[in-house]
């Protein structure tokens, strides 16, 4: 069942103009710094701020599978009875919870995102499916929203990281104007430390990608303990030179802990604590670089 867990309007940083973002629930990678935590598992969630909660036990009485209970002064939800039903949220009068996940007919959510169509075209924007990992959702479901897209004339960015099969980007590839391709790392045990899985396929798909001639903006999470050095930076340009990777853009995002409050209400530990932001100077040197060596379309932010 694909599920999306946000429909953000109003995107200025993922693509072109003005675009609204579609985040898709489930991905394959498990990047230490993922901000979207919540998108990780296919599966719908619950999210749950103990920090905030008054302990009022509302809903408590109201959960149908009583999941929730109270063990001294903590509320807390037994995440293995819990069937993220989503009684419990007409109950929180703090609005304290919310269920990861909604499962969107193609019919409705086209209808939802034509209504700011008049800023897409004023803008040159469009809509962007994000995630979580869009090339890791059924892509019946995918290829069929994209044609219902292009056939609206609505312009449609992919955000991907990916690691999938080739066949799936092949299946999308003529109703995409610009894929926002991951480079994490080019070092295969810096990747498979930190993001889990290795890179090979993923830097296959891209030399295919851009063979393919897809319009491709490479964006680079930059962050100081696992690319933001001068010789990882070094490296990835090596390999856009090698295979003769052209993109329209670079984006270096540096690094942020924003999605961090998030893993607690996940009941999960965060484990990017100990991840830095490489300094202003260190971006604008890395920007630069890319200049330096023909990208000149390198920017510092999506």
């Amino acid at each position: 069942m694909t599920l999306i867990t946000n429909i953000q309007k109003y995107s200025i940083h993922d693509g072109d103009g003005i675009r609204t973002s579609v985040f898709f629930k489930g991905c394959p990678l498990r990047c230490v710094w993922c901000h979207n935590p919540e998108t990780q598992a296919f599966q719908k969630e619950a999210l749950y701020d103990a920090e905030k909660c008054s302990g009022c036990l509302r809903c408590a009485d109201a959960c149908p599978r009583h999941a929730i209970r109270k063990f001294g002064e903590k509320v807390w939800t037994d995440r293995n009875i819990c069937d993220k039903c989503g009684t419990c949220l007409d109950y929180c009068v703090k609005n304290l919870r919310e269920i990861a996940g909604t499962k969107w007919e193609i019919e409705d959510l086209v209808k939802e995102l034509k209504k700011d169509q008049m800023f897409y075209e004023e803008s040159g924007g469009g809509v962007t499916l994000s995630g979580g990992e869009v090339m890791s959702q059924n892509m019946d479901y995918i290829e069929a929203l994209v044609k219902r897209l292009n056939r609206e004339g609505i312009s449609v960015t992919i955000d991907t990281c990916g690691f999938t099969s080739f066949e799936n980007f092949e299946r999308i590839l003529p109703y995409i104007d610009t894929f926002l391709y991951d480079i994490k790392a080019i070092a295969q045990e810096m990747h498979k430390k930190y993001v889990g899985v290795d890179n090979t396929l993923i830097l296959e798909n891209l030399v295919r990608l851009s063979r393919a001639g897809a319009r491709i903006y490479i964006r680079i999470p930059t962050i100081k303990e696992v690319n933001g050095d001068i010789e990882s930076m070094r490296a990835i340009i090596a390999f856009l030179k090698e295979h003769r990777i052209l993109p329209a853009q670079v984006n270096l995002l540096p690094y942020h802990n924003t999605g961090s409050g998030k893993y607690a209400k996940l009941g999960k530990t965060y484990d990017g604590a100990e991840l830095h932001t490489p300094s202003g100077e260190e971006m604008e040197e890395f920007r630069q670089l890319f200049i330096r060596e023909g990208f000149q379309n390198t920017k510092i932010g999506g």
